[in-house]
């Protein structure tokens, strides 16, 4: 088959700045290409030509100010079988009028369906344009068919993955030894590491993790708290929430330390650095994919009871999750608990790389996205009216 990808307005592919949807479509995209032709549409990006194939993946790539009308263009001029349209609900009656014999397969990242995002008009317009829906979480799914009559069966869950082979285990000796070098070049020695990592927002809640370390340190004095990432991604400015998080750490002095933002490429390391990781979101996460990164690198996992974040990790099973969620005294609690249970906490993140290992790799992603275009492929051509 011909499929094409279209990516949002916000970032470029592959994922040269990072974004859960980018580095997704990097994971899948060469295990679709074995067996299709994939055209990849993108923003424009310094670092990146206009358009190129690379191990024969088209990318084209237009600006972002034009973005939209420049690829349902492009798609008049071309023949796709299958067009999946990543995140963007509002735009696929655009697209499916462009490419009006193509196969639409929508996937939300996000709830894309609010109505602060979308009218009920367009909605419903994009849900019948649309083959199959899928999402990441049964939480995403769920918002959709709460609010519209959407046939359960056009919507599909499909989880995201990890490309395992960069997430090495913190407990093999190549994992101890990058452990090493990376909290060396940020001055902790056998400190017991508390990492986060992600966009430095209220709604992921780095705040609550500054808040809870005067009562992590009132039993581990020599816990210390990493925060890895910037404002937004790829992007180190400031902001009155940012100066929120310095002024708040000021008191703990070294006991809390701020990276700002490192490029994706290095992520996969840098979790070793951790003794556990937390994902404090505040919002409906839809499920955040730092999840599926800890537990392949080998890291206990705490996180909140949000969105679609429990829908893998499991409490005391792959991970310890918080449904008191807005107090810090919570985490606190939480990291306790990761930190005297040694053994629990480590039977917990064998028990998450193991589930990474089987069901959470971007070949399974691949495979579970592969069906749906086959059969999102199949359907649309029995829809199709006869020439003749």
């Amino acid at each position: 088959m011909n499929i094409a990808y279209i990516c949002t307005e916000k970032l470029p592919s592959p994922a040269v700045k990072g974004g859960a949807i980018q580095l997704m479509i990097d994971g899948v995209a060469p295990f679709i290409a074995k067996r299709h032709q994939l055209t990849i549409f993108s923003i424009t990006d310094p670092a990146l030509p206009p358009q190129e194939v690379v191990n024969g993946i088209e990318y084209i790539r237009f600006p972002k100010e034009t973005y939209e009308h420049d690829v349902a263009n492009e798609l008049a001029t071309r023949s796709f079988d299958v067009i999946h349209v990543f995140n963007r609900p509002a735009h696929v009656p655009k697209y499916k009028a462009a490419s009006p014999e193509s196969a639409i397969v929508l996937s939300l990242h996000n709830d894309m369906f609010s109505p602060l995002k979308i009218s009920q008009e367009k909605a419903e317009q994009a849900i019948k344009e649309s083959t199959f829906i899928t999402s990441v979480s049964e939480y995403i799914k769920q918002t959709v068919i709460g609010r519209y009559r959407v046939p359960e069966q056009k919507i599909r869950v499909v989880y995201s993955g990890v490309d395992l082979e960069k997430y090495i285990p913190v407990w093999t000796e190549e994992g101890q030894s990058i452990r090493k070098r990376l909290r060396q070049k940020l001055g902790i020695t056998n400190e017991k590491v508390i990492l986060f990592i992600g966009r430095l927002s209220k709604t992921k809640g780095p705040h609550l993790l500054i808040q809870c370390m005067k009562d992590v340190l009132t039993k581990h004095p020599d816990a210390i708290l990493v925060i890895v990432g910037g404002k937004w991604f790829s992007e180190n400015g400031s902001n009155d929430y940012i100066r929120k998080l310095h002024q708040l750490s000021s008191p703990l002095h070294n006991r809390v330390i701020f990276t700002n933002y490192i490029p994706a490429e290095h992520i996969p390391h840098l979790f070793l650095i951790g003794d556990v990781f937390v994902c404090s979101s505040q919002w409906h996460e839809p499920l955040a994919r730092v999840h599926y990164e800890a537990m392949a690198a080998g890291i206990p996992v705490i996180t909140t009871n949000r969105g679609g974040n429990a829908e893998i990790i499991h409490h005391l099973h792959n991970g310890f999750v918080i449904d008191d969620y807005q107090n810090p005294s919570s985490f606190a609690k939480a990291i306790d608990y990761i930190f005297t249970q040694q053994k629990k906490a480590q039977n917990m993140a064998q028990i998450g790389r193991k589930q990474v290992e089987e069901q959470f790799q971007f070949q399974h992603v691949a495979a579970r996205l592969d069906s749906i275009y086959c059969e999102a492929f199949t359907k649309n051509k029995q829809r199709m009216p006869l020439n003749g």
